[in-house]
């Protein structure tokens, strides 16, 4: 799947997305370049360990339990009384007060697995979204350009890249994409409007690794460049009805499996 990989590098034309690259590639950089897969299941299972014994420990489970049988019956009882709306509508008041104070109760477990989470989310964001631009493969940028700019847009690339596309385009519909291969290493693509000029890094190698997808510029008539990357599919070539599910979306499938066996197990409300 990441054809080669050798190690964990990220890189970017501006501030780096993933600060957390020091103390998290060295313990999680082995799993990624064996199995982007595996990394999210471990991950996945990681984090709902850590959330279920912050639960367990830093809530009242008998009130939990307490309050989770209260819901239950509440439920019950709404069922029992379509018949009667008005009854109803006063059920569904004390239910809704019975889960605000479910949700008090499990706030500081919250906070407190927050942080890490967001953490860990991060790295995975700037290491799970993209398959990197081999060298010799044919790849797209796309300008998009303020509104009400018109006539042509020219890309200027450097020695190591040739362009498949014509240099030199009209701008329609606000953009002009260009298409290319580049030889290994790091790329300096130009883009030109009038007077203009903005220019976007290109990182092509054989390790997981890439530069930012979009350049932004305030002020100017070029408002972004972006890298028109590969989604990376943890699980290559399964998809359902053309969906192939990101390392988000697997994410939060294993993690719903792991919290609901792991609540069960340690008994957790």
């Amino acid at each position: 799947l990441l054809k080669s990989t050798i190690f964990i590098k990220r890189r970017s034309s501006g501030k780096d997305m993933s600060f957390l690259d020091p103390v998290l590639n060295p313990v999680l950089g082995p799993l990624l370049t064996k199995s982007p897969l595996l990394l999210i299941i471990l991950v996945s299972l990681l984090i709902s360990v850590i959330i279920t014994v912050a639960y367990k420990f830093l809530t009242n489970q008998d009130e939990m339990k307490r309050l989770k049988e209260q819901q239950k019956d509440y439920q019950k009882r709404m069922k029992e009384l379509r018949s009667n709306p008005e009854e109803m509508m006063k059920m569904q008041k004390e239910a809704m007060k019975s889960n605000m104070d479910y949700m008090k109760h499990s706030l500081k477990a919250t906070l407190i697995t927050m942080l890490p989470i967001i953490l860990i989310f991060s790295w995975m964001t700037g290491h799970l979204s993209f398959e990197p631009i081999y060298p010799g493969e044919t790849y797209s940028v796309t300008a998009t350009f303020a509104k009400g700019v018109t006539g042509e847009g020219e890309l200027i690339a450097d020695d190591g890249t040739q362009l498949s596309s014509d240099a030199v385009q009209e701008v329609a519909g606000g953009e002009v994409t260009w298409r290319m291969k580049s030889t290994e290493g790091e790329h300096t693509l130009t883009v030109k409007t009038g007077e203009t000029e903005q220019q976007k890094k290109v990182l092509i190698t054989k390790e997981l690794a890439y530069e930012d997808q979009v350049s932004m510029f305030k002020g100017s008539d070029l408002e972004k460049i972006t890298i028109n990357y590969n989604k990376l599919r943890p699980l290559e070539d399964f998809h359902l009805y053309a969906w192939y599910p990101g390392w988000l979306a697997i994410y939060f499938i294993s993690s719903i499996v792991f919290s609901l066996g792991l609540r069960k197990l340690l008994k957790v409300y």
